[in-house]
């Protein structure tokens, strides 16, 4: 038997306490046991923390307020300019003469038959077209300055890989694919048949150029019916530009402007495409406009084909859609007119 003596502080007064343990409560485990690690805070200054504690409690709250700092700041450094907040987007420039998407003289869709060939209306640059600019010039010559950055940018990087020569040949190959591309949709779409009810037998061997590209759009040919015009030129005589459709027929029962493109890169993406999409809505708005067709077209269709025969993602535009980006062609064409008319004065000017 053990006996332990401790000593108790209770309200100032020390009261001994004797507790008596016998030897079964001690056990090996105890005896091997290593001393407790001293507590870090046995090394703090009791005192001096105390003091501290002290010090900061009892010291006076300041009587500036965040409107006597904010003076006193300006007074040392001069007046704080706020940033304006940031919107939600860029400004979207509007433009000045909002011409009519739609000719409304014109007859409903539905009302003009749709059998018979496609039209087909070759462009004549002999019978004074020539000195009507393009939809694909317009876009061109009205690149933002990011654009062209990005697509400057673009350029310096294929020349540092292919060279000069290369790169020269690599547009080139593009140009080719992209016209031989066009030329097995026309075959496709001007055949009679759709897609789907084809004679397997019977397809055309494709280029090899273009075999992945026609399998990457197998799937958007199904859903393609009643196909009014293909590579058709389509001209706006108020606002004097013109352009060649690459098709125009019915998507999943729905009347569209229909462009096919290829792309090295999934475009998954409407904003992928970058200007297609008011490329569309300026051909759109030519052919709703233009007296060859007695149809109007309110909706637009982007069709991305890849070569390696991945699925094509095709990007629907509504006629809300197809009403905004006209808007944005509009801006773009008053950006062109407005450059053109610089030019010619600049030219007037130089040679007085």
């Amino acid at each position: 038997m053990f006996a332990f003596k401790r000593v108790v502080c209770v309200g100032g007064i020390i009261v001994p306490q004797y507790t008596s343990l016998s030897v079964s409560n001690f056990s090996a485990c105890h005896a091997l046991k290593s001393p407790k690690r001293p507590s870090p805070y046995s090394t703090v200054d009791s005192e001096r923390y105390s003091s501290l504690v002290k010090s900061v409690m009892s010291s006076r709250v300041s009587s500036q307020t965040p409107e006597t700092l904010q003076a006193e700041d300006e007074h040392i450094y001069g007046p704080v300019v706020k940033a304006q907040t940031p919107s939600s987007g860029p400004k979207m420039r509007t433009p000045k003469t909002l011409h009519p998407f739609l000719h409304r003289e014109e007859t409903g869709d539905t009302e003009e038959p749709e059998s018979g060939p496609p039209a087909r209306i070759v462009l004549n640059r002999g019978q004074g077209r020539s000195s009507v600019p393009s939809v694909t010039r317009i876009l061109q010559q009205t690149l933002s300055p990011e654009q062209i950055f990005y697509l400057e940018r673009w350029k310096r990087k294929m020349i540092a890989e292919l060279g000069e020569e290369g790169f020269k040949q690599y547009s080139q190959n593009l140009f080719r694919q992209g016209k031989l591309f066009h030329s097995a949709v026309e075959d496709v779409l001007t055949s009679g048949e759709t897609w789907k009810n084809r004679n397997a037998s019977e397809t055309p061997e494709y280029p090899p150029e273009v075999q992945g590209y026609m399998q990457s759009i197998s799937h958007v040919l199904e859903d393609v019916r009643a196909v009014r015009a293909i590579e058709s030129t389509v001209q706006h005589d108020a606002l004097n530009y013109l352009g060649i459709v690459d098709c125009v027929a019915r998507y999943r029962g729905v009347l569209c402007v229909i462009d096919w493109k290829t792309s090295e890169k999934p475009k998954p993406f409407l904003g992928n495409t970058y200007d297609n999409p008011v490329q569309v809505a300026a051909y759109a708005g030519a052919l709703n406009n233009d007296g060859n067709y007695k149809y109007q077209v309110e909706n637009g269709l982007i069709v991305v084909a890849y070569k390696d025969g991945s699925p094509a993602h095709a990007h629907k535009l509504n006629s809300e859609l197809m009403s905004d980006y006209w808007k944005t062609w509009l801006v773009r064409l008053e950006e062109f007119t407005e450059q053109r008319s610089s030019h010619t004065s600049s030219a007037f000017m130089e040679k007085r």
